[in-house]
């Protein structure tokens, strides 16, 4: 994968918050490309004098998401941050294009979800399955495109692709989402289906600064393949 520079959106000495681009995993086993590597060196480049750097990772998004993601910078951080997403103290708001009007144009979606064994997606199940555990979200319609509805939606429980399953499993799969009924393309000349983005970002983050409880609110902007494919536009003047 061609390297890029790190958008970083927030920085202190506890933790930093930075835009996840489409095509890469949050985090990775050795010698895969992951954005944990990415973070650790570029922190490594600003501390010349340490030789281990300390990454905690309290959330994580898909590898065809885009948007705001927060790493820690030390235990003590990390565990205070992962109380906050345990406790869901964080609001996490996403911003998705979807195949299809949704109706009604604003309401919750509450489903069961489990990870499917030894496969990497997610699939609904009845709430009485051992494995089962509650995925709750709420969306509003706020534009259109060619395709479909533009949302955003505030998760309140943060299940593996939960996003995309919720809504897939109801006839609007996520532009450019094949692994949950999508028949569009978000970027079409990316031959290798792994590195290609699908129309789902993790617009912002409100949380606390875990040492000081400083109240912080973290925007990523849109990714450019949004602009390229027309979704843009069903966004403006939004905050």
């Amino acid at each position: 994968m061609k390297s890029r520079p790190i958008e970083i959106l927030h920085e202190c000495e506890a933790c930093l918050a930075v835009n996840k681009p489409a095509g890469i995993l949050t985090q990775g086993p050795p010698h895969v490309p992951a954005l944990d590597k990415e973070i650790r060196a570029y922190l490594a480049a600003n501390r010349r004098d340490v030789r281990t750097v300390y990454l905690g990772v309290p959330h994580r998004l898909d590898r065809p998401v885009t948007g705001v993601i927060v790493f820690t910078r030390h235990a003590r951080a990390t565990r205070r941050m992962t109380e906050q997403f345990q406790g869901r103290m964080i609001r996490k708001i996403y911003w998705a294009c979807v195949e299809g009007r949704l109706k009604p144009a604003y309401g919750v979606l509450r489903d069961f979800v489990r990870k499917v064994p030894d496969e990497p997606r997610a699939e609904i199940v009845p709430p009485d399955h051992p494995e089962a555990r509650p995925a709750i979200l709420n969306y509003r319609v706020i534009g259109r495109t060619a395709w479909g509805d533009a949302l955003e939606i505030e998760l309140e429980t943060g299940r593996m692709h939960q996003i995309r399953i919720q809504l897939g499993s109801r006839g609007y799969p996520i532009v450019g989402d094949v692994a949950y009924g999508g028949t569009t393309c978000l970027e079409g000349e990316i031959a290798d289906p792994r590195l290609r983005p699908i129309a789902l970002h993790a617009r912002s983050l409100s949380y606390l600064q875990p040492m000081t409880f400083e109240p912080i609110q973290v925007t990523a902007p849109l990714p450019e393949a949004w602009s390229r494919a027309g979704l843009a536009a069903a966004f403006a003047g939004l905050s």
